[in-house]
């Protein structure tokens, strides 16, 4: 199963407590990034793509209750 079935699969709470996450931990990394001390570069990408993931279904999520009201 891809990630972006598991993100469908949660609720809207969960999703904003995982983009709350997501965007802590992409903080941290730019700020280890910075001080040279980051030890796994990749990371930082696949942090984005995820926040990305779930940023866009937030969007679909709220386009398709803005369509059924």
């Amino acid at each position: 199963m891809s990630k972006i079935e598991d993100l469908r699969q949660k609720s809207d709470d969960q999703l904003g407590e995982e983009l709350t996450t997501l965007k802590r931990e992409a903080f941290n990394l730019r700020f280890q990034a910075a001080t040279n001390q980051l030890e796994a570069p990749a990371r930082i990408r696949e942090v984005r793509r995820t926040i990305a993931k779930i940023k866009t279904l937030q969007g679909e999520r709220a386009r398709a209750a803005a369509a059924k009201a």
